[in-house]
This record gives C-alpha cells, structure tokens and sequence, in this order.
C-alpha cells in the first residue's frame, strides 16, 4: 500500500463525549482547539451518573469520559491515547516528515496539515513530555477523583481532605520535575501534551485548596498558558455544559 493510500478524510465532524470538569475530557479539548479541530462536543453529567448508561457503555466498556467519535463510528478512549492519535493525524512542521512528501501533499489537500505541533521532534524531549503526562495521567489523576472520593466517605469535608492531600503530594513532586524541564512551558518552551496535562490537573489542585504558592515553576507556566488562545477555548468554565455561577471564573476564583 502505498502512502498516499493511508490517508483517508471524512468531513464529517468527530463527536467528544466528556464533562465539563472532567480533567481528562479537558485534555483532549486543549488538544483539539490547538490543532484547530473542529468538534461536536457532548455532555455526559457524571454527576447525574450519565456515564453509567448502557448507552455510554456501549462506547466505552468502563463507563468513563472522554470517548472521541470518529466519523466512521470508531470510538477512542483514554485521554492519552486520544491526543497521540490527534498529534499524530494532524503533524505539525516539527514532527518528522522526511521521504513522505506524497503524505504532507494529501494532508494539505484535506486542511490536516498543521503548525501547530503538540509533540517534540527530539526524541529524548517526546519521552520527557510523556513522562511528565504519565506522571499526571497515572500518578495524580486517578487517586483524587471523584469516583475515588465517593468511595473513600460519603463526607464531603473527608473527601476534599483525601483529594488536597494527594494533589498536595503530587503538586511537589511535579514542581520539583518540572523545574528541571520547564522554559515557557512544561518543556522549554514549545506547548506540549504535557501542557495539555497539566493545566486540568492545576484546575483540580486549586479546586481542592492546594497551596499553590509552593509551586512556583506550575504557577508560571500557568500563567503563560492562561494568554493562549485555545487553552480559554477549552477551559472547564467555558463549555455548554458549565454550572451557571462558575462562567467566567478563573481557576484561582473557585
């Protein structure tokens, strides 16, 4: 098969499947407003238990957001993989294109192309920028979250005190990583998917009364990523499906 071959285009937007707070939904929301993609976006109130449905089952067997809804009814789960897929569909000029020129050519032809690259071209770079996703991603994510909670009390004070003290723990352990990393973004100074990582799990640090003043390498780089145009666009307070009082609000106000 031949290069050209492996590229196919449907018009047809994909469908997002996730929740407003969601840190991984939010994930994948940076990622497709960096590459210019456009989406149908559909709530799914894990308050309510929407995600609990047969129907959602059906799109993904652990009853978790996000699912990304490819044209072709191909389900995609797990944050971290869906942004890889949506690096990899849509390469920017850093990413390594040599001898696939016939590639570049349809990629343009289909408005895939992109400048907007969210990996690095150094190979040693890309493994930090996944070490530091994994470390938010597996690390810090799954041990506060709200599932979790619910499961550790029924008291709310008791679940926040869970959820601060390991954001808490993961917050210096992230700063003291990034610190070695860190130019304008997590990784010198290029937006990466580590940046796409970070700024929902700082949502959730600040949300569960983190002191954030300990983390000033994390808060810099918050404040860079705050003037960039597609991380406002996904903000968690930005989205059809935002509570009412929290439009418009910071991450630093709640």
């Amino acid at each position: 098969m031949s290069t050209t071959e492996q590229v196919t285009y449907n018009p047809q937007k994909p469908k997002l499947y996730g929740y407003f707070r969601s840190s991984a939904t939010w994930r994948v929301r940076i990622a497709l407003a960096w590459k210019g993609i456009e989406y149908e976006y559909i709530p799914i109130n894990l308050v309510k238990g929407e995600q609990s449905s047969e129907e959602h089952a059906q799109r993904n067997t652990f009853k978790v957001v996000p699912v990304l809804s490819l044209p072709d009814g191909t389900n995609l789960v797990q944050s971290t993989a869906i942004m890889e897929y949506l690096e990899e569909t849509h390469p920017g000029m850093l990413f390594d294109l040599r001898n696939k020129i016939n590639r570049i050519q349809l990629l343009i032809a289909y408005n895939l192309y992109t400048d907007k690259p969210l990996m690095p071209k150094d190979v040693l770079q890309r493994c930090v920028v996944r070490s530091i996703i994994n470390e938010i991603a597996c690390d810090m994510q799954p041990i506060q979250n709200t599932k979790v909670q619910a499961y550790i009390s029924s008291d709310k004070d008791k679940r926040v005190e869970w959820a601060n003290y390991w954001l808490t723990n993961g917050c210096d352990a992230l700063e003291k990583h990034l610190a070695k990393t860190a130019g304008t973004y997590c990784v010198g100074d290029q937006v990466t998917l580590a940046d796409c990582s970070l700024y929902p799990i700082a949502y959730n640090a600040y949300r569960y009364k983190v002191d954030m003043s300990k983390c000033p390498t994390i808060t810099r780089i918050l404040d860079n990523l705050d003037k960039l145009e597609p991380f406002q666009a996904a903000h968690a307070h930005a989205q059809s499906d935002t509570l009412p009082e929290l439009r418009g609000k910071t991450m630093k106000d709640i």
